[in-house]
């Protein structure tokens, strides 16, 4: 499920733009993907322990 997860958000980071087709020129929906993804990463951290 993490793997899917990663490829998810390294293909949005990447070429969301591209495959959603979302206009981003100051670069906040990258921010707001990488925050999600961020926060996620220590919930699920924080669950498992």
């Amino acid at each position: 499920m993490s793997g899917l997860a990663l490829a998810m958000f390294v293909g949005l980071f990447a070429w969301g733009q591209d495959i959603v087709g979302y206009d981003d020129p100051q670069g906040k929906v990258q921010l707001a993907l990488l925050a999600t993804f961020s926060f996620g990463l220590m919930v699920g951290y924080r669950a498992n322990r």
